[in-house]
């Protein structure tokens, strides 16, 4: 199975952009950089945690060390169709992700402790001493949105653009639908630069010219806030 088995390194630098930085940036891309072979796409991931959410009530303290774990799809998924179950830790701004490709079926029986989630191997170790760690852990938020990735030719430098985020904490299900509220204002995009080193000075230039600065912003973090606010709204 081609590309089964993932392992990454490397920095993930987010910023917020409204529409006319949106714009701006695609076409100042023109000649850099090259958006991938498939285009824009929408992608769902399905966050699990504990049921006391204690993953991502640890994430938003923002510690030097956090981790998440998600199953990820590209369009809507079936029983059957490729999914991605992915770990994600964050260290001293460090992004380590370990992938396995595998199926809803296989990832449903995985988390109910039947079973490895892939054959063996080092990352098979890692995902599944997480999931024992934790012990429980169910899907809690699935985030969607229509993202354009772009590479750099001859080059280690990824960027991806992220319209229309979206989440939903009912309905759980990468099958059904996706739909969801807005985690932003409708014209607004998150901007994430993926390196292995430091940002080229083409691209700081770009930004800085854009008046596009960095920041900190998680979609499962975001959703969970307007989560909590949503349930501290007075009846009407």
């Amino acid at each position: 199975m081609a590309d089964a088995i993932v392992v990454m390194k490397r920095y993930e630098l987010k910023y917020l952009l409204n529409g006319e930085q949106t714009e701006y940036l695609r076409k100042r891309l023109q000649g850099h950089m090259q958006p991938d072979h498939f285009g824009r796409t929408s992608i769902a991931s399905l966050y699990y945690d504990t049921p006391d959410y204690r993953l991502i009530r640890q994430s938003v303290e923002k510690p030097q060390f956090k981790e998440k774990i998600r199953l990820r799809s590209y369009g809507l998924a079936s029983g059957e169709s490729p999914v991605f179950l992915e770990l994600k830790r964050k260290a001293y701004g460090i992004v380590y992700k370990r992938r396995v490709q595998s199926t809803i079926p296989l990832v449903h029986r995985f988390f109910a402790g039947e079973g490895d989630i892939c054959a063996g191997g080092q990352i098979n170790r890692e995902i599944t001493s997480f999931r024992d760690y934790y012990k429980t852990l169910v899907p809690s938020c699935l985030i969607i949105y229509d993202r354009t990735a772009y590479f750099e030719p001859e080059g280690d430098l990824r960027l991806t653009i992220d319209e229309a985020p979206r989440y939903r904490t009912s309905d759980l299900d990468l099958t059904s639908s996706m739909e969801g509220r807005l985690l932003l204002e409708s014209d607004w995009t998150i901007l994430e630069v993926k390196v292995q080193q430091a940002v080229p000075l083409w691209l700081s230039a770009i930004l800085d010219e854009g008046r596009i600065f960095k920041g900190s912003f998680s979609k499962y973090g975001e959703a969970y806030r307007q989560q909590l606010l949503l349930a501290q709204r007075p009846a009407i």
